[in-house]
């Protein structure tokens, strides 16, 4: 099920799952460095700072910060994370078992919602231990990792390759690409796609 609409895949989700849509408290189990509006930092550094709950997706108001000490100045629904480096891949689960890979690019001078390239790819990827417990009964589970570290679940499947597509190239502007198909598909910043 792809669950395109926020409302159907919020009613999807049993309310003993909820966790794993918190960014926030999957961080902190998963034991990464990170915490809410009103902690301070380890150390002075670069951190993600982004929305804890955030079922629009798209990495809206995801950013690199640095932060000195105090984290008092980032609105309070967001939360900081240490950054990590290595492939955005995105995974589709189909029972427990990978079913769809995908691979981003995108340019580091971009913001990171700005995506320039998904593409499929073979890859095995393990179903995160973490999830093996959830309560609810969920077909489809997406996982999006850096490098090997999960940072995002949705109970839903990957919508981008909705269409049969192994690429997915995000229209940002009105560029247009030559024998490729666009598929308007406005979301965030993003008009579309060209897929093939």
């Amino acid at each position: 099920m792809y669950h395109l609409d926020g409302n159907d895949e919020w009613n999807h989700i049993h309310p003993e799952d909820l966790w794993v849509y918190n960014k926030l408290f999957l961080s902190r189990m998963l034991g990464y460095t990170c915490g809410p509006v009103g902690t301070t930092v380890f150390k002075p550094d670069f951190y993600i700072v982004r929305p804890s709950f955030n079922l629009l997706g798209m990495g809206r108001f995801a950013r690199k910060e640095w932060i000195e000490k105090h984290t008092d100045n980032i609105h309070p629904a967001e939360f900081w994370c240490e950054i990590f480096e290595g492939e955005h891949i995105s995974v589709d689960f189909y029972h427990k078992k990978a079913e769809l890979v995908v691979i981003g690019t995108r340019d580091d001078h971009e913001p990171l919602y700005k995506w320039k390239k998904w593409q499929k790819i073979d890859k095995d990827i393990s179903f995160p231990d973490i999830l093996n417990n959830l309560v609810g009964n969920y077909e489809w589970i997406n996982c999006e990792f850096i490098g090997e570290n999960l940072i995002e679940v949705h109970f839903r499947r990957n919508p981008d390759f909705r269409y049969g597509n192994s690429v997915a190239i995000p229209v940002w502007d009105d560029k247009k690409i030559k024998n490729m198909k666009f598929i308007e598909d406005n979301d965030y910043h993003r008009k579309g796609f060209y897929i093939k």
